[in-house]
């Protein structure tokens, strides 16, 4: 029975938007890991008279999001009140977006082992975040209001996912798109990306209640989470009636099970209306948003990128990499319109020695085409990475070296006749010998490709 059952989620997504100040204020938005509320003002505090004022920066922001997704952009626009209590909610609303979003319908195809599915997203719209409570072991509570009124996005997916693995990819590869489009960090565990996922099951005449788990904050936990709930709706099928109301649960990363919080709300308790005290916006008027302006500014997606990139011989692992780092990308993308013959080898560089991002572009490619002559032995590469030593000034002594390296190989010639008889008499392997006398004296100054080079012209190959 439990087989016959069809499982349905939907997505709604939370990203923090990166811009410099509040959504409706003037305050800083970069109080994360500040003393508790220190980036606050009477508007996050929602005191009585104050005014939003609408951050156009996080407008752009969410626009470029649904472009990058290929969603639909609303030509009108409004803001909302969207009313419910908690204590980190000051003035006992949200400004946030109820029936005319910015971005609304679109569709996102992935790849979930190895097969294609689509996922269509609802809308996208903008609001303002909450504060957080901060419990302390002194059995306390400090409600923090730095982080009230930070730029939220919330990206609604349809309910077309059908697997937990499925939702898991959905919000790797949408991590992907945020970052390259460097709208927000995105980092879920900081909760600049945060999940609630719906969950239901069916077959096909009666369906389970709706439940959606609260707050997931990592990839693993969202799949975690999502097949737990699975399980646990299949196992109880028998028992729903079909009418039940939506639910909502929470999820214990550390017992990896889902617990019971509260009834799920609906839309008419949050008792929506418009909010009186910011315009509708029309977004068919260029002076205040050029969507086309903005459309022109996004850069190549990540689906694209990886093409690109495997289509460069990369390994899926290192292009995958590059595209979740938005640094990274910015450098293989110049190197490979400067140098793409060297672009295999940078990406190891960059991969295996973080340090190699001190350099700058320009350098990375020399020190590639350094390597690839065969011009720098493997210690003086770690040097030159960790800035120890100046390529520059390494090549430019390197003739001296040659000269020191080859008055080394000769001693050593003349030191060891024996293995010099034996290598001269076709016992090719007793270079490895020589090399190795050779390496000794030379205490790292030599690269041993340079030293068998000059023992073979000396040696007559």
């Amino acid at each position: 029975m439990k087989d016959d059952l069809a499982t349905t989620i939907g997505l709604e997504i939370h990203i923090q938007l990166k811009t410099k100040r509040k959504m409706f204020c003037f305050c800083s938005n970069k109080g994360e890991d500040e003393a508790p509320n220190t980036f606050i003002c009477p508007t996050c505090l929602g005191m009585p008279g104050t005014l939003p004022a609408p951050n156009i920066e996080a407008i752009k922001k969410v626009i470029k999001l649904g472009l990058a997704i290929g969603c639909e952009i609303s030509q009108k626009s409004k803001f909302d009140r969207k009313h419910y209590f908690y204590p980190d909610l000051p003035k006992g609303y949200q400004i946030s977006q109820y029936d005319m979003p910015f971005v609304k319908s679109g569709k996102i195809s992935f790849v979930s082992d190895e097969q294609p599915f689509e996922v269509g997203i609802n809308r996208v719209h903008l609001e303002e975040d909450a504060g957080k409570l901060i419990h302390s072991a002194s059995n306390f509570t400090i409600v923090d209001l730095n982080r009230a009124g930070t730029p939220l996005a919330e990206l609604v997916t349809e309910p077309d996912i059908k697997t937990p693995a499925q939702a898991k990819i959905f919000m790797q590869e949408l991590q992907k798109i945020i970052r390259v489009i460097d709208i927000s960090d995105a980092n879920m565990e900081k909760g600049h990306m945060r999940c609630d996922a719906n969950i239901s099951v069916t077959d096909g005449n009666k369906r389970s209640p709706i439940v959606e788990i609260k707050n997931l904050n990592s990839f693993k936990f969202v799949e975690k989470a999502l097949t737990v709930e699975e399980s646990r709706l299949k196992d109880d099928f028998q028992n729903f009636s079909g009418d039940e109301n939506k639910i909502t649960r929470g999820f214990d990363s550390k017992t990896g099970q889902t617990y019971p919080l509260r009834s799920k709300e609906e839309a008419k308790d949050y008792r929506y209306f418009p909010e009186p005290d910011i315009p509708p916006f029309d977004l068919a008027d260029k002076s205040f948003i050029d969507i086309d302006e903005l459309r022109n500014e996004l850069p190549t997606m990540p689906s694209d990128s990886m093409d690109e990139l495997l289509g460069l011989g990369l390994s899926k692992e290192d292009a995958q990499l590059i595209v979740r780092d938005n640094e990274l990308r910015d450098i293989v993308v110049f190197i490979q319109k400067e140098a793409p013959d060297i672009i295999k080898r940078a990406v190891k560089i960059l991969i295996n020695e973080k340090e190699a991002r001190n350099l700058s572009n320009e350098e990375l490619v020399d020190l590639c085409k350094a390597i690839e002559d065969n011009s720098l032995p493997s210690n003086i590469v770690r040097q030159i990475i960790t800035s120890d030593v100046k390529l520059a000034d390494y090549l430019e002594g390197k003739a001296e070296r040659e000269s020191e390296i080859e008055q080394i190989v000769d001693g050593v010639i003349g030191e060891n006749p024996e293995p010099v008889n034996k290598y001269c008499a076709g016992k090719k392997e007793t270079i490895g010998f020589l090399i190795g006398q050779v390496m000794r004296q030379a205490a790292g100054k030599a690269n041993p490709a340079d030293v068998k080079k000059i023992l073979e012209n000396k040696l007559g190959g």
